[in-house]
């Protein structure tokens, strides 16, 4: 399937979609504006410069660029310290290290939003024996689940929280793979308030991957401790190599940057190489590739609502993460729409997406992903556990043209053969 292959009809009710969704793209659109604001701030408050982009070898010690981009991401996410580097492998990565920063040997660390993302259960010791987990080095974990809306269940929260074994209380803003909502900046302020409330000790740490720059407040900015995410999502800007980020209170960012590295070294070592412009550049366009892919979900689901399909956010939601859930009902349908939107990748728009095992994962998972890099959600991508009620997971899109484009192929080859 090709972008030649594309049908009229579909055309002509895409235009149809566009034209209904407008004045959702025009918010969309202010608040990149006032983010790229806040971006454009903090470069010009740290001066910089060429010589930021020159990176280091070796040790990395003294490396302009590195402390510069710390610094400017501490002050775009109103925080005492982060920690931007490629040294961590994905964002799960990132995550761990800000947990480990958190909680030691019989503390307890608790989820106030039900289970969290996959791949950070097997790092908690949830699922799993895994060597050098927070449950191999003596952490316990607790769990309160969503309240029945989906949202936050704050007196749960507020009288878990009060366990003074509770160091550390873990919010998912994102959905994940989950059927529920991605949480608001205005729903993460209210469970910190409810745990300070409750346990003033404990460190309310928040999973922000798919979040930033959805809206023009972070969670460190209502009362979050400490934050992590990818730079292959939306901070990374689709430029980005690899990466994650680490951004509160001094002293956790220190601490978890003698987990990314060791004790006694922390985050005064690590080279740069040749990445710092990437990493510079990445952030500057951030704002306005986000902008793009909440765009492009928002496209997604105004034209499979118009198909007949259920999603979540709906069309018309402000939304808190760039991820689209679609409930596909068959595998024939899930199979369709994945190879839809590989067909509308810029890199390996040839290949049809099949159902793997992938590590960290119970179940089969399918994936459409033709990105400029591997694993980047940032850009157009589609996946999800290959199992009843076979729901779709969207994601990205580097320029809205091209992710309108994606989401059309896959409604193209859904409607050849409609379940």
């Amino acid at each position: 399937m090709k972008i030649s292959d594309i049908r009229p009809e579909i055309f002509a009710l895409a235009d149809e979609t566009e034209k209904a969704i407008r004045p959702v793209f025009d918010a969309i659109d202010e608040t990149a504006l006032k983010n790229t604001q806040k971006v454009m701030q903090a470069f010009q408050d740290n001066r910089v410069s060429d010589a930021c982009f020159a990176g280091t070898t070796g040790y990395g010690y003294d490396d302009l660029g590195r402390e510069t981009l710390d610094r400017i991401y501490a002050q775009v996410f109103g925080t005492e310290a982060a920690l931007v580097r490629t040294g961590f492998v994905n964002g799960t990565h990132a995550l761990t290290a800000a947990m480990f920063s958190l909680v030691g040997p019989g503390d307890t660390l608790l989820a106030a939003t039900g289970a969290p993302y996959d791949t950070l259960r097997c790092a908690i010791g949830i699922s799993g024996e895994h060597h050098g987990s927070l449950k191999f080095y003596g952490v316990d974990y607790a769990q309160v689940e969503l309240a029945p809306d989906g949202g936050p269940d704050y007196a749960a929260i507020e009288k878990a929280a009060a366990d003074p074994k509770v160091k550390a209380v873990m919010i998912q803003r994102s959905r994940g793979y989950e059927d529920r909502r991605a949480l608001t900046v205005g729903e993460i302020g209210k469970i910190c308030a409810a745990v300070k409330a409750a346990n003033p000790a404990a460190y309310v740490m928040v999973d922000n991957c798919y979040g930033e720059f959805t809206d023009t407040v972070e969670p460190t900015e209502v009362g979050a401790d400490i934050m992590a995410g990818s730079l292959i999502k939306n901070p990374g800007g689709g430029v980005a190599p690899t990466g994650g980020y680490v951004a509160g209170k001094k002293e956790l960012v220190e601490r978890a940057a003698m987990r990314l590295t060791t004790p006694g070294i922390g985050g005064e070592c690590g080279s740069t190489l040749g990445v710092n412009r990437l990493l510079f550049q990445g952030l500057f366009l951030a704002p306005h590739t986000v902008a793009q892919a909440l765009k492009t979900a928002v496209f997604c689901a105004a034209m499979m609502e118009r198909i007949g399909l259920e999603t979540s956010p709906k069309a018309s939601k402000k939304r808190s993460d760039i991820i689209q859930m679609i409930k596909l009902g068959t595998a024939g349908n899930m199979k369709r729409f994945c190879a839809g939107i590989q067909a509308g990748a810029p890199v390996d728009s040839y290949v049809t997406p099949e159902p793997w095992q992938m590590p960290g994962y119970d179940c089969p998972v399918i994936m459409a992903a033709g990105s400029f890099i591997q694993g980047s959600s940032i850009e157009l991508s589609a996946d999800g556990p290959f199992r009843e009620p076979y729901t779709v997971y969207m994601q990205g899109g580097l320029t809205y043209e091209s992710g309108r484009l994606g989401v059309m192929l896959a409604a193209s080859a859904m409607l050849e053969k409609k379940e």
